[in-house]
């Protein structure tokens, strides 16, 4: 029969953490921070996965051009592609007598705030360099049909972009890229005014990032003859109709997939990125990790002598470093739900720039779970060596220390 062990009472590990506030701030302080580097990078890569996967749909299609399946800024078909798709296709979608079929172009265009670039102009800089030297922001060129195929957009302020007209509407992301852009304000886009005149929400989407402006506006200041892609609800119809219709019609040189399709070889694409930022918190937690496992051996070092009692008194090695196990991993755990609360006040939905538009950080359960068992593991971890520290010596050793 094996013997049972003779534990030390919870609340004696509890009261330990009280005898040094210092000690006890140090250790949680530590652990919090690695705890939110931890959840930081899990909250980075689910916001970007979901962002990705909730932007395409997998009931509609996306036509682009041969060759520019992984980028839609640098895909052109011919402006024609829309309607011979809606024509060509039975069982596409139709919304009171409109075929759910959108013809999009999606360009990367210098952008800033009206205001500041006649600043930057009367400091000797002129506007055409001033624009061309501005960050760049993602400008979708939209028509009324691409509401059928997008329905994540929602407007919330304000008003579309008229035809022909010199206005945009903007989502809070892209907001968010121009200090002080709001309804009314004018923005600079390649060397032209713009009037934001709307803001519209598409939330756990890469199109929360965006500027919308009509179609036609688009090509007129691009000077483009080209559309970027085509959009297509598929409704009754097959994805096959659709890959039979971009095969047959080589004159248009364009290539069918699934949206969700595309958005997950962008997943793929971004993943090395995904991968170094959770290297990187782990690299610098790393530092963290060390600087708890040093506070924890100094604490339990200076503990031989109490160590060495409780082995006189009778309790054995393995419920001593079950207890001091316990308490290490309570102060952690304490630091690392610090920084949970502190994640999901401060970080959760924090809008992240990146070349396809926006995404938000994503502080869910997993996240949270993550950061957890991060605090768990820096709790076992950084009483491991002060255990076999004060263990390792014959009581009598100790109890003189």
């Amino acid at each position: 029969m094996i013997p049972r062990i003779k534990l030390l009472p919870f609340d004696y590990a509890i009261r330990n953490l009280g005898r040094s506030p210092k000690r006890l701030a140090l250790v949680c302080g530590g652990s919090m921070l690695v705890s939110m580097l931890v959840l930081g990078a899990v909250a980075f890569a689910r916001g970007m996965d979901s962002a990705l996967s909730s932007t395409g749909l997998v009931t509609n299609a996306l036509v682009v051009g041969s060759g520019s399946e992984e980028s839609l800024e640098r895909s052109e078909i011919p402006p024609t592609t829309a309607g011979v798709l809606a024509a060509s296709i039975d069982g596409l979608a139709v919304v009171a007598g409109v075929p759910a079929v959108s013809p999009e172009i999606q360009v990367a265009l210098p952008l800033t705030l009206e205001g500041a670039q006649s600043e930057d102009a009367t400091e000797g800089t002129t506007a055409a360099a001033s624009s061309r030297e501005a960050p760049p922001a993602i400008v979708r060129g939209f028509q009324n049909e691409a509401f059928l195929v997008h329905p994540q957009v929602r407007l919330v302020v304000g008003r579309w972009p008229d035809h022909g007209a010199d206005e945009i509407a903007a989502a809070p992301g892209a907001l968010a890229r121009v200090a002080g852009a709001q309804i009314g304000t004018r923005v600079i886009i390649a060397g032209t005014p713009f009037e934001i005149v709307g803001i519209f929400d598409a939330p756990g989407t890469t199109m929360h990032g965006e500027f919308w402006m009509r179609l036609d506006r688009v090509a007129q200041l691009t000077q483009r003859t080209t559309h970027s892609c085509v959009v297509a609800a598929l409704g009754s119809a097959d994805m096959d109709d659709v890959d039979a219709f971009s095969s047959s019609r080589l004159d248009l040189e364009t290539i069918s997939m699934r949206e969700s399709a595309y958005y997950a070889r962008l997943g793929d694409f971004f993943a090395p990125i995904r991968l170094l930022v959770i290297v990187t918190a782990l690299l610098v937690s790393s530092g963290g990790i060390l600087g708890g496992i040093n506070a924890m051996y100094a604490a339990f070092s200076s503990r031989v002598r109490e160590v060495g009692t409780l082995q006189a008194l009778g309790f054995s090695r393995s419920a001593i470093a079950i207890s001091l196990i316990l308490e290490s991993t309570v102060a952690c755990v304490a630091g690392a739900l610090g920084a949970c609360l502190a994640a999901t006040l401060l970080l959760d939905g924090i809008a992240i720039q990146f070349s396809m538009g926006s995404f938000g950080l994503q502080v869910d359960a997993t996240a949270i779970a993550c950061a957890l068992a991060a605090g768990m593991l820096l709790g076992v971890l950084g009483a491991l060596p002060a255990i076999f520290r004060c263990l390792s010596l014959p009581i009598p050793s100790a109890l003189r220390s």
